[in-house]
């Protein structure tokens, strides 16, 4: 976690050549994060090196949220050629940690993250690519790319894919809001001295159906949230938004996409890029994808992962390579 060569010129030439810089955070990305601190100030220094990251869509999405109200990062500085953006340091709390260490503040946490998404899908959406069908087809196909050569178990892709249209479908006829897409715990900051949650990795954002961000809060893979929990806040979504049954649907049709591609996710990141931290999670992402193909919605996927994936062989895929 040493910082680029080209951090210490960039800071110097936006005025924060008197700064330390602190290793901070990677992620499952290439990129990195580190906390710049000067005196009586401090920032965030994104490193997002070209050309396997391109950090302009962030600073597009920031600057959108950030015009209609909502807390994302402010932009203090940017220098493209170097992948360097350097941008307000929201600080360490974020919605994860404080919601673990005080569980009685949980339901509060959940509910503001709710409003955040109502507020945003009450905005007409911004200037995205859509969420297209291909889009949907390749992400749940990280699954039998990934996951089951993994376990060695030999699949119908064909079939997996022509089941996936079948429930997909459906979904195209619902106007498009801002979907940011990694909508979850550890990227939603509670800044000091307000109620107000700061908005974090959004650089994938696209226009698409408004349960998908739903979906990525209350069935999050890096942290438990219960069943009851999840039910209260798409019952406090449903109550504000009048949203339908065709929600609910669209809700567990995007819950098992959204978990077959994590699980793929997941499973590349151990297999390709030595990240052996994310298989041990699809357990807990399992669980949710089972909870959602059990929606009579998704009977024709639930059909195929019955036919194509034993249960004995749904988890840690480090435990069951083959």
């Amino acid at each position: 976690m040493n910082p680029p060569a080209a951090a210490v010129p960039f800071l110097t030439s936006i005025g924060w050549e008197d700064a330390e810089i602190q290793p901070l955070a990677g992620d499952a990305s290439f990129r990195r994060y580190f906390r710049v601190v000067a005196p009586g100030r401090s920032a965030i220094l994104m490193d997002a090196p070209p050309p396997h990251e391109d950090p302009r869509p962030f600073l597009s999405v920031a600057r959108w949220l950030n015009e209609r109200g909502f807390a994302a990062p402010a932009i203090l500085g940017e220098q493209l050629a170097e992948g360097l953006v350097l941008i307000e340091d929201f600080g360490n709390a974020r919605l994860r940690e404080t919601a673990d260490a005080a569980p009685e503040s949980e339901l509060r946490l959940y509910e503001a993250a709710i409003d955040v998404l109502v507020r945003l899908h009450g905005e007409a959406p911004m200037p995205l690519a859509p969420y297209s069908m291909a889009e949907y087809q390749r992400e749940a196909g990280l699954l039998p790319e990934w996951y089951c050569p993994a376990i060695g178990v030999e699949v119908d892709t064909q079939g997996y894919h022509a089941a996936w249209a079948q429930v997909l479908v459906p979904l195209a006829d619902t106007p498009p809001v801002t979907v940011l897409r990694d909508y979850h715990a550890e990227n939603l900051m509670l800044i000091e001295g307000s109620e107000t949650l700061g908005l974090l990795d959004f650089q994938d954002a696209l226009a698409g159906h408004p349960a998908y961000d739903l979906v990525s809060l209350l069935q999050d893979a890096r942290r438990d949230v219960p069943a009851a929990l999840e039910a209260a806040m798409l019952d406090r979504y449903r109550r504000i938004t009048g949203a339908d049954q065709a929600f609910d649907t669209a809700y567990h049709v995007l819950g098992a996409q959204r978990n077959a591609k994590i699980i793929g996710i997941f499973t590349r990141l151990w297999k390709r890029d030595g990240k052996s931290r994310y298989p041990t999670l699809c357990p807990r992402v399992w669980e949710y994808l089972h909870r959602d193909l059990a929606h009579p919605a998704l009977r024709p996927v639930a059909d195929w992962f019955d036919a194509n994936i034993p249960a004995a062989k749904r988890g840690d895929p480090i435990l069951l390579e083959a």
